[in-house]
């Protein structure tokens, strides 16, 4: 595929002449004769380099280098101009530009300049598409909903994601809350750096604090070389803690100076870190009322937060469950490899439940469903709780447990580990249960 070069230059004669000459290595040229019209076409076409004058008509070239890059942040920019000063040409770099050369003395370096800034470009689009499609998968599109509750939730998000402030998600669980933490993230700044989410209630509080600062060699016994923690590695990211109100009060002492100070001392070191990141928390306590009590650090409450979001149960957005409902049904069945239909008596048991695990629960019950139906989701198809008018020859546990046991290994085309995880039960049980029901 061609490279697009644009050419930005008000004198006729030498933009034609450039793109002729460019033309013909085998480059395709766009031409424009004002800043205005360059934009435009940077706009309209996959436009990789850009060769622009300096003394344009309507903008100093060497000023327009940054429209250009903050368009489209991969594209590379030469600056041509007849009389190079050393001011300009500082400025020019400054300001992103690939190169500055002075028109007629540096003709022969054109060319190579152009080869170099391409291969660089390219380079630079091919991170920037894969950035993107990150991006696109953990931003806000990827929250389902149309209900009240969560438009302002996300409204709420949108606002606080182009800061650097740091955020506090208050919820159920199963809300989503890691799920807004991402996409705050992709869609700030930062969204090119790290983004990491730890689960403090998924730690001792000594092991949470080696996980979160990391420690030196010999810090404690085992510890045989030195280990970046996490908040080391979101330099520059986000870091997402969630269910905070788990974390012991001497950890807080240590978070709120990071909140303070950006540094923090490692395991066995006696020097302090540095660090550059966003700090985003969650939690389904009531954490004010905890830091009244003392069992929550009231100075660290108010620093983590500067900017609550109050995410809704699924009972307050039922309006919502069928979208999410159909959204993982698509999920699940493309999974499964398997056309799968829903009925409305289906649904009609979803929107009458009560949603203590919310939308974690909902995208639980529809797998299961999806791996116990054959081509259509039915009452049938849910948790004995869903449906009060069970037929009472169908309560053979064994003849059940059996077929579920069958459904769920072909789900996963045999993968044990897999199978035992939606089942929610040890792998040496499962092995057991395959040799007990022949499967």
């Amino acid at each position: 595929m061609q490279a697009t070069i644009l050419i930005i230059d008000d004198e006729k004669k030498l933009n034609d002449l450039l793109s002729r000459i460019i033309g013909l290595e085998g480059f395709k040229v766009v031409q424009a004769f004002t800043g205005k019209e360059g934009i435009k076409l940077l706009e309209q076409e996959d436009v990789l380099v850009v060769l622009s004058d300096v003394k344009l008509p309507d903008v100093n070239g060497v000023d327009l280098v940054k429209t250009i890059k903050a368009k489209k942040p991969y594209v590379e920019v030469i600056n041509l101009t007849a009389y190079g000063t050393i001011n300009d040409g500082v400025q020019s770099i400054k300001n992103g530009a690939f190169n500055y050369i002075v028109k007629g003395d540096d003709n022969d370096k054109i060319l190579p300049l152009l080869s170099q800034a391409v291969e660089k470009a390219q380079l630079q689009q091919n991170a920037f598409n894969a950035n993107k499609k990150v991006s696109d998968k953990f931003s806000f599109g990827q929250i389902i909903g149309q209900s009240q509750p969560i438009t302002d939730a996300v409204n709420l998000a949108r606002k606080v994601a182009a800061t650097d402030t740091t955020v506090l998600l208050l919820g159920e669980t199963g809300t989503g809350k890691e799920v807004f933490a991402s996409a705050i993230h992709y869609e700030s700044q930062r969204r090119q750096m790290p983004f990491v989410a730890i689960n403090c209630s998924s730690f001792t509080g000594e092991l949470l604090e080696s996980e979160l600062f990391g420690y030196k060699a010999g810090a404690f016994t085992g510890a045989v070389k030195d280990k970046k923690g996490l908040l080391e590695e979101a330099h520059h990211g986000s870091i997402f803690l969630d269910e905070i109100g788990e974390m012991s009060l001497e950890l807080q002492a240590k978070l709120l100076r990071v909140l303070e100070s950006k540094t923090f001392i490692k395991l066995g070191d006696t020097q302090t870190t540095k660090v550059n990141i966003r700090i985003m928390a969650a939690t389904n306590r009531d954490l004010q009322k905890e830091a009244e009590e003392g069992k929550f650090r009231l100075d660290l409450f108010y620093r983590l937060s500067v900017f609550t979001i109050s995410l809704p149960s699924l009972n307050e957005r039922k309006g919502d469950i069928e979208l999410l409902a159909k959204f993982y049904l698509k999920q699940f069945a493309d999974k499964a490899g398997k056309p799968v239909k829903i009925t409305d008596e289906f649904l009609s048991l979803l929107n009458k439940h009560q949603w203590k695990g919310n939308i974690r629960e909902l995208k639980n019950i529809i797998e299961r469903a999806v791996i116990l139906a054959d081509d259509v989701l039915t009452p049938a198809s849910l948790p004995p709780q869903f449906n009060t008018n069970i037929d009472s020859s169908s309560l053979d546990l064994q003849s059940i447990e059996k077929q579920h046991i069958s459904k769920v290994l072909t789900y996963t085309k045999g993968n044990k580990t897999e199978t035992a995880r939606l089942l929610g039960i040890g792998l040496t049980t499962l092995y057991r249960k395959i040799d007990e029901y022949s499967l």
